[in-house]
């Protein structure tokens, strides 16, 4: 089956490379938090690219949502950040940094969009053989970016490990724990559902920027504790909302 949708998942997997290069490109512009908070935002293009590009209808609820979604991250990024935070930034620009971020989310909502595409077109296609097409697509495109020409950022990546490395190890690590995570996020929707895993994936986001800022040395004022909030509302909602309808099918079937 996967050897049959090959070229569909290989264009499904040609965002992602870049979708990722964005996202962890806007470190160096925004702090963690905000990085965190403005990538919580997962479901404004999600639902962007459903509409526009697949027709799909949503509900006011989810509308509703989006709004708190949408205006929290919106608060917390025309917020003033902490002096201590902009410090630890390699280079302090906040349009810049969010806007690496929409775009990453821009992406990442078409990738969610065509998955879903996919899993009607191909509805015996597993979960698993999708993450093994996305990431041996992903491979192939990721080399192709980064050595695929004589000045490409990859070379530069390889000599500044060789310098530092300690660095490759960390490196090493964060695939293998992305590697064992994506594991574990595919077997918890295949086993208890996407429910359960937005539940989870949302709780970690909240939990990272409390650590962060607690013990990461990077400070919210409280106008920006209030916009995480107004963020973590809409996405308890949604949760909320995803678990009615839930119910609501038990109870008919």
């Amino acid at each position: 089956m996967l050897v049959l949708h090959c070229g569909v998942i290989g264009a499904l997997a040609s965002p992602t490379p870049l979708a990722q290069a964005m996202g962890i490109e806007a470190l160096k512009y925004i702090s963690y938090p905000a990085q965190v908070l403005a990538k919580s935002s997962k479901m404004i293009p999600v639902m962007l690219m459903g509409s526009l590009v697949y027709g799909i209808k949503y509900s006011l609820p989810e509308y509703i949502c989006t709004f708190l979604v949408a205006g929290g991250v919106s608060a917390f990024a025309l917020a003033k950040t902490s002096s201590k935070t902009i410090s630890k930034l390699a280079h302090p620009n906040a349009p810049y940094g969010y806007g690496l971020c929409f775009l990453n989310l821009l992406f990442d909502g078409f990738t969610n969009a065509t998955q879903d595409s996919i899993k009607l077109r191909y509805p015996k296609t597993s979960a698993w053989e999708i993450m093994l097409g996305m990431n041996l697509w992903g491979t192939i495109y990721n080399v192709v970016f980064m050595f695929g020409w004589p000045n490409a950022a990859g070379y530069d990546a390889v000599r500044f490990c060789r310098e530092h490395p300690e660095v490759a190890w960390d490196i090493l690590m964060y695939c293998l724990c992305g590697a064992v995570g994506q594991n574990f996020i595919f077997l918890t929707i295949s086993r208890f559902g996407s429910l359960a895993n937005t539940t989870i994936t949302t709780t970690r986001k909240f939990v990272s920027i409390v650590v962060s800022s607690l013990l990461s040395g990077n400070p919210l004022s409280i106008k920006q504790w209030g916009s995480v909030i107004m963020v973590f509302s809409g996405l308890s909602y949604s949760i909320l909302l995803k678990w009615m309808k839930l119910q609501k099918k038990k109870r008919t079937e």
